[in-house]
């Protein structure tokens, strides 16, 4: 689904919410994909392997950007996964952000430009 041009009219409200729903149903995919990633990481990066409820709880402590709780018994692959994912749920997590709300921007935008025409 495309969105209105600026020299169109505003989409009826049912569009947006529909917009809004559609963006929140991708966000959350692809953050329970990346706890379901987060939460294996965790499990195996330490020896012997970390249980699956703190696994978990590593997992979206990193993915929300608080930072990890489990800080020890890392094996070298751990640290590198740990590294990494890091790094990739930050960009993650500010994408998914921008996604989220970008029906809601680009409304705003819109009634910005109808107003000046």
């Amino acid at each position: 689904m495309r969105y209105e041009r600026k020299t169109e009219p505003l989409a009826p409200r049912h569009v947006y919410y529909r917009r809004i729903a559609r963006n929140l149903v991708w966000v959350g995919i692809v953050i329970v994909v990346m706890m379901v990633i987060g939460t294996l990481g965790y499990h195996c990066a330490t020896d012997p392997f970390t249980p699956w409820l703190d696994a978990m709880h590593n997992a979206a402590m990193i993915l929300s950007g608080m930072g990890p709780v489990i800080t020890e018994g890392f094996t070298s692959g751990g640290k590198i996964f740990s590294s990494f994912y890091a790094l990739f749920s930050g960009i993650v997590f500010v994408g998914t952000m921008g996604f989220a709300l970008l029906p809601a921007i680009h409304r705003l935008f819109h009634k910005l430009h109808l107003k000046e025409n």
